[in-house]
């Protein structure tokens, strides 16, 4: 056993982010993954940083972790490498109809309840913001939301850790113990604890996780506004349509974020044409002006899920911690997660509302 080297298995948005962090208070680090950067969910992400438009009754835990995390990002993003593009202009819940935004005063009441800031917009108000909306009968502004660009982000990340040090080691992992990670190869790479951060493919590696990580397909577009076209807006979008969610998340090299699609369908990362049907009418019916845009890109990946929308944060057994099962919020959590890893390897105590997301909760069913 190597007595001081951490292994994360994970080189996504969440493994990066540990292991960078991890380096960075001076533990020796060694990434394991066949595909850092790229090759899972992280890559494909629309970079949504918005925990109070997801929010909703009865997962006050939820909105909990995301806004404190939110809290971070700033900082967080200040001391990468290169600059992610994280973006201020905060986020626009949209009523399409009735039924909408009697929905969307019962998130306002609950939200104005937590002390969060939300602000009730006429259809008027949100075609003076955002001049390419549709007929909408209001929004709610959310304008401490935030957005960054997922691959500018996983780049920056890499880069990162790398200046910190931390080693890189292109294998797949087949499972994680005390002591160690085995390789794909049948070689190991020895430890003093390791970090299971491989999102939907986490429950494969240890026993631990068995039942308690699954699945959950996604698919999204990127579009690209051409010459004589509406511009795409400066907000980042969301709404139901036909109660389906829909976002469209701007970026400034001209990408606008299309998503996402929601099945638990294993691990099919294959895009449906129903799919790219359905988010490309319901976003028409958001930005109607979208119909004159290129279509640049169609992917599809699997994110993480766990049985109650929170991730898993904590020790499995000795030697062996999980931050895996972010589901959509991979991105948005990354700071949090990674200051919840290192806490735990330097014996610190954690705040009440990490606690909560400890693996732990689900007791005997582990």
């Amino acid at each position: 056993m190597d007595e001081q080297r951490i292994a994360v298995v994970g080189g996504g948005v969440v493994g990066l982010a540990v292991a960078w962090q991890a380096a960075v208070e001076g533990m020796p680090v060694t990434v394991v993954d066949p595909e850092p950067v790229s090759g899972g969910a992280s890559w494909v992400a629309a970079g949504m940083l918005a925990p109070v438009t997801e929010a909703w009754p009865g997962e006050e835990h939820v909105l909990a972790l995301g806004a404190e995390s939110l809290r971070r990002w700033p900082a967080f993003a200040a001391d990468l490498a290169t600059p992610p593009d994280l973006r201020t202009e905060g986020t626009i819940a949209l009523a399409l109809d009735a039924a909408d935004a009697a929905d969307q005063a019962r998130l306002a009441d609950f939200l104005a309840s937590l002390g969060r800031e939300v602000r009730g917009l006429s259809g008027r108000e949100v075609r003076e913001l955002e001049p390419g909306v549709g007929a909408v009968r209001g929004g709610l502004l959310v304008p401490g939301d935030l957005s960054v660009d997922s691959h500018l982000l996983l780049r920056s990340l890499r880069e990162s850790a790398e200046l910190a040090g931390v080693e890189f080691v292109t294998q797949r992992a087949v499972s994680v113990e005390d002591g160690g990670v085995t390789l794909a190869d049948g070689s190991t790479v020895e430890c003093r604890e390791a970090v299971i951060a491989a999102g939907a493919w986490s429950a494969e590696l240890h026993p631990a996780l068995a039942g308690l990580v699954h699945p959950v397909k996604g698919e999204i577009l990127t579009l690209r506004a051409r010459p004589g076209t509406l511009p795409p807006p400066t907000r980042t979008l969301r709404a139901r349509v036909e109660s389906r969610p829909v976002y469209l998340v701007p970026h400034s090299d001209g990408r606008l974020h299309v998503g996402a699609t929601q099945s638990e369908v294993g691990h099919d990362t294959d895009v449906t044409a129903g799919g790219v049907r359905d988010l490309l009418d319901d976003a028409e019916r958001v930005l109607p002006g979208i119909r004159e845009y290129t279509l640049a890109e169609a992917t599809a990946h699997v994110r993480a899920g766990s049985r109650d929308n929170l991730p898993l944060l904590g020790r499995l057994t000795p030697g062996v911690l999980a931050a895996t099962a972010h589901h959509r919020n991979g991105v948005l959590l990354a700071p949090l997660t990674a200051a919840t890893i290192v806490a735990i390897l330097r014996g610190r105590s954690l705040d009440d509302h990490v606690v909560a997301a400890s693996p732990d909760r689900f007791g005997d069913a582990r």
